[in-house]
């Protein structure tokens, strides 16, 4: 493929190269993200690389972050791995870069950066990372912690390979970084578990559900919950799939209030197409798995209103 040729090119000609990923992270952001750091210090010794990006929101069992200087910057090349829109970079110095490289696996609905490498067949980035490697595998080098967190970005971004993203490709690749001298079972069970907080916001899930007839659900998580049970927002995306399990459910939304009044809604769907939903209210993401915004409970409402067509139709 001629542009990972050109990024690798890139990756050559630069002695600084930072990568980014996006705001809020979730496995596969941070998989992809230092497992190319990974990657290219085993690959480049002489070169400095750096993951940046501020907290990672109860992931620092997969990484750290490095802190970084604005002149750290200067004459640098910076990748932005997993993120489909500018505004969600988790810091926004990324445009202090000589060169920007995208690497991402959602839809290119915002081709920023000087080269674009988007691949929204592949079931996550670390996926595109580990084909990005074996496409150059003559020239890097992959190490035992990079195979960790690109295996870890896998397994969150395709539910343990439950998601339908998962292709027999997907499942090569994790048995390719398995080989790798890390234990799979307790990662695998350090992105499974949860704190009690967690699992009794689980059951305030299942006991307030709404569901209609053609398979639309709702849930709403108004702040007052939240510091009830003493969660923060990053915390509630450990039971955002927990609807899917139910089987009249087709497509659901659950509305998190955010401290400044407004809703995050986390979007996700068994068939309906939702990013498209998405999109018209701030949000994006995938087909079956986005994020959107609404201002107040109305704009909540009517995004509801909007998953309960689709199932609708969806159904006809």
């Amino acid at each position: 493929m001629e542009v990972v040729k050109e990024i690798l090119t890139k990756i050559k000609a630069y002695q600084t190269i930072l990568i980014h990923r996006h705001q809020r992270p979730d496995p596969d952001a941070i998989g992809s993200q230092v497992g190319l750091a990974e990657i290219l210090r085993a690959s480049f010794p002489d070169k400095m690389i750096y993951q940046v990006g501020g907290p990672v929101e109860g992931l620092e069992f997969l990484a750290e972050m490095d802190e970084v200087s604005d002149e750290t910057y200067q004459n640098a090349l910076v990748i932005v791995t997993d993120t489909a829109n500018s505004p969600r970079i988790s810091d926004d110095r990324y445009k202090l870069g000589a060169e920007l490289i995208k690497i991402d696996h959602h839809p290119n609905d915002e081709p920023y950066g000087d080269i674009v490498w988007v691949n929204t067949k592949a079931s996550s980035c670390s996926e595109i990372i580990a084909d990005f490697y074996t496409l150059n595998q003559e020239e890097l080098t992959m190490n035992d912690e990079a195979a960790r967190l690109l295996y870890a970005g896998i397994i969150g971004d395709t539910g343990r390979f439950l998601y339908p993203a998962t292709t027999p490709h997907t499942l090569e690749v994790a048995a390719d970084l398995m080989t790798y001298n890390f234990n799979a079972a307790e990662l695998n069970r350090e992105l499974e578990q949860i704190p009690m907080s967690v699992a009794k916001l689980a059951g305030y899930v299942y006991q307030n559900i709404v569901v209609d007839e053609y398979g639309a659900a709702s849930v709403k998580l108004p702040q007052t919950l939240l510091k009830e049970y003493g969660i923060v927002d990053s915390e509630t995306a450990a039971i955002v799939s927990l609807p899917g399990v139910i089987d009249e459910v087709l497509a659901w939304g659950i509305f998190v209030e955010q401290p400044e009044g407004y809703y995050r809604v986390r979007l996700r769907s068994k068939g309906p197409v939702i990013n498209e939903l998405a999109k018209k209210h701030h949000g994006g993401g995938h087909p079956l798995a986005s994020g959107a915004n609404a201002k107040d409970l109305d704009e909540a409402a009517e995004i509801y209103q909007e998953i309960q067509q689709l199932c609708k139709d969806y159904k006809k």
